[in-house]
């Protein structure tokens, strides 16, 4: 089943309610609203309720000594919001901007509270419901990205959509890290 894309904004709630530990993907009987966009000729999925709204590609403002996956940071009606590239993240080239591509604004669980990260996307394709029986464990071996960043995989009008776990592709500790390494690497040259 799909549905016409919603532009999801900040106090509204999603449908389904969120499983253990912010997971994208819930028990099998129960079905999970996916917003589906395409990067690199794949597509991925989302769960809704990560979603907080889609903004049309902008300027970002560039974060000197971050890593590389950090794009930069916009503001976001008085908020700073830091916009990560999920390509390069993966290991990929740069994301080269086009007519199409968007700023997926997502919130993540952090300790107590939730964290808004902005995710450049090729183009956002639709919202579609998703039975929780109907998406696959991540595969074990031959992904193109971290199977830890996979929360699963659906198929949907006979195509695959690869359900991404927002909260280890977006963790704040690991990214910490990175820059931590980054910065270090560049302070000895």
């Amino acid at each position: 089943m799909t549905a016409t894309l919603p532009m999801v904004r900040q106090g509204e709630t999603p449908l389904p309610a969120e499983g253990e530990n912010g997971r994208a993907v819930t028990a099998a009987s129960s079905a999970v609203q996916l917003l589906t966009f395409s990067l690199r000729e794949e597509t991925f999925g989302v769960a809704i309720l990560n979603v907080k709204e889609i903004i049309e590609y902008a300027g970002v403002t560039e974060v000197p000594m971050m890593p590389a996956f950090v794009r930069g940071v916009i503001n976001l009606r008085g908020a700073v919001v830091p916009v990560i590239d999920i390509a390069v993240r993966f290991g990929w080239t740069p994301t080269v901007p086009q007519r199409r591509s968007c700023i997926v604004i997502v919130e993540v669980p952090v300790g107590e509270g939730k964290q808004e990260f902005g995710i450049i996307v090729d183009a956002v394709s639709e919202v579609v419901e998703v039975a929780g029986s109907e998406i696959e464990p991540p595969p074990t071996f031959g992904a193109r990205i971290r199977s830890d960043f996979v929360a699963g995989i659906a198929k949907v009008n006979e195509r695959f959509v690869i359900v991404l776990e927002m909260a280890n592709l977006l963790s704040l500790e690991e990214m910490a890290e990175l820059a931590a390494a980054a910065n270090g690497a560049r302070t000895r040259e």
